[in-house]
């Protein structure tokens, strides 16, 4: 028998200096993500920043989006140059984030790759994304992003082996050139652990008994495993999942499970015939939204009446260690904690803070505003797990969503809550800005604005518990003394313009103020953010792009 060798070329270009990544990895158009040596350069850097063992294993896939598959193959060429000699990638090249980080950590992976720009949009002229994680199924910290940044300003090229492509279509195992490629179900492992955290035999009652659910997958990556789970598992009817069918462009849609983008689910809770409960996720399965009839669940509330209900739960009857929230998220979470009596931790925004904390063990349900929830059963947030914490907890208590909720906000107070967008396409005057505003926080720590006073006026710096690390400049924060709050931010994940953030928030206990629409609630609060940050002068904004 004739053993082929593993035939490697060393390709030489010059260095692109556009590869710092973000929060959640390197997101750019298709058409920069597409152009010769591109990705094959920002993949050498993080080979070479993170020095793998030769005979590592790695963990491949992605949300589907378009690009997704011809990245994979070029993926497994440039991995098996740098040493690897195993690859797990997931059937048709889909894996939803947190089944990524289940399945690194199940095959002991040293590292893994997940292709995706998460909820924005895809297609041609859309967004391409890759990111890598650690061993443990965590994003990798901003020291290690920022390491493959310098790594790769300084490439003088690639390497790459010439290996046939992979047929990830077939499940099964392929030896090219003693490189093992296992394609997998991207399902299985991740159904299996769900069934070990939620009670689905109460589940599978309540159904049976007349309630409805309805998740909308976007035409994202969760389309297989809402099938696999609430279809084949639970016995939820087929039409149950709606765009359940992963596509390269997401069928037109923006798939980002918010009111805005998933309109047509808002309209289908408000229906009188509406399911029991309406949900959503997004591109890569990591983001959630959660409706009952007449009802939006807002993220801070979802993650802080989680936390309150979690004994009802098979996987978390003896509760967490503690929580944590991202800084822009409300403190509902924190209300919820202190009566518990466990810490409640407050991170930059980026589900990497959360990772470290999880990991120690200091946390075991975490969330942010930006319709992220998870728990530890892994190292990413979990669209779908969410669903089914919901789902569950519906069950259990035999109550509607809108009930649960009012029966939480009479005990720990209502914390309203919006997020107001800002799109400029002018970056530098985003930049000044914020300047501008850092600058006057020494003036406007103590002052009084009314009949409130603005208690803390400063830019959150964070210190991690676990490591040691320090993150300067993670947001702008206004708290007054009755019970309000403003956070400015600029955001991280788009890939063209800037987006400033104003997170408007204020707790009530009054039950008059506690049933008001949180919009009206927070209407002087808005206009007072605009005001003090001058968002009109430096942007020509008189009122915000988007909100939620």
């Amino acid at each position: 028998m004739i053993v082929s060798t593993l035939d490697i070329t060393h390709i030489s270009c010059a260095p692109f200096q556009d590869q710092r990544p973000g929060t959640a990895g390197l997101r750019k158009k298709v058409s920069v993500f597409s152009q010769p040596h591109y990705l094959e350069c920002f993949v050498q850097a993080i080979f070479d920043t993170l020095k793998l063992p030769d005979g590592s294993r790695l963990v491949i896939g992605g949300d589907g989006r378009y690009h997704n598959y011809d990245a994979i193959q070029t993926i497994i060429r440039i991995a098996a140059a740098n040493g690897i000699r195993e690859v797990i990638v997931g059937q048709n090249g889909l894996l939803s984030t947190p089944a990524a980080s289940l399945v690194i950590r199940k095959y002991s992976a040293a590292a893994g790759f997940i292709l995706t720009a998460s909820h924005n949009p895809g297609g041609p002229d859309g967004d391409f994304g890759l990111k890598f994680n650690t061993p443990t199924g965590g994003q990798a910290t901003e020291q290690v992003t920022e390491a493959v940044f310098r790594a790769s300003q300084q490439l003088s090229g690639y390497r790459i082996a010439s290996l046939a492509a992979t047929d990830l279509n077939r499940i099964g195992v392929t030896d090219l050139c003693g490189i093992h490629v296992e394609v997998i179900d991207p399902t299985a492992a991740y159904a299996t652990l769900m069934q070990t955290l939620f009670d689905f035999r109460a589940i599978r009652a309540w159904l049976k008994a007349g309630h409805r659910i309805r998740f909308d997958a976007m035409h994202g990556v969760t389309g297989p495993y809402a099938h696999r789970i609430f279809v084949d598992l639970l016995g939820c009817p087929p039409d149950s999942v709606l765009r359940g069918e992963p596509l390269p462009d997401f069928g037109g849609l923006h798939p980002d499970p918010n009111p805005i983008d998933a309109a047509e689910l808002v309209a289908e809770s408000l229906r009188p015939d509406s399911a029991d409960l309406l949900a959503a996720s997004d591109g890569d399965g990591d983001r959630n939204m959660i409706l009952g009839p007449d009802f939006f669940l807002s993220p801070g509330d979802s993650v802080a009446m989680m936390l309150a209900s979690l004994p009802l739960l098979p996987g978390y009857r003896g509760g967490v260690p503690g929580a944590a929230r991202s800084m822009p998220t409300s403190r509902a979470l924190d209300v919820v904690a202190a009566e518990l009596g466990i810490p409640c931790y407050e991170t930059p925004t980026g589900w990497r803070f959360f990772c470290n904390l999880l990991e120690a063990g200091l946390i075991g349900l975490c969330g942010e505003e930006s319709f992220g929830t998870s728990s530890a059963h892994v190292r990413e947030k979990d669209g779908l797990w969410a669903v089914l914490v919901w789902i569950n907890l519906l069950a259990a208590q035999n109550r509607s969503l809108k009930e649960i909720a009012s029966e939480h906000w009479r005990h720990y107070g209502r914390h309203h809550f919006q997020r107001q967008d800002y799109f400029t396409a002018d970056t530098a005057a985003a930049n000044a800005l914020v300047k501008a505003l850092r600058d006057t926080l020494p003036g406007l720590s103590g002052k009084k604005i009314g009949s409130a006073q603005i208690e803390t006026a400063d830019d959150f710096h964070y210190h991690d518990p676990v490591d040691g690390s320090e993150s300067a400049h993670q947001g702008i924060r206004l708290v007054f003394n009755n019970g309000a709050r403003i956070v400015y931010r600029l955001s991280g994940t788009g890939t063209s313009g800037a987006t400033l953030r104003v997170y408007l928030e204020h707790h009530v206990r009054d039950q008059a103020t506690i049933d008001q629409a949180s919009a009206k609630v927070l209407q002087p609060l808005g206009r007072l953010a605009a005001e003090l940050a001058r968002i009109s002068h430096f942007t020509g904004l008189d009122a915000p792009t988007g909100q939620i």
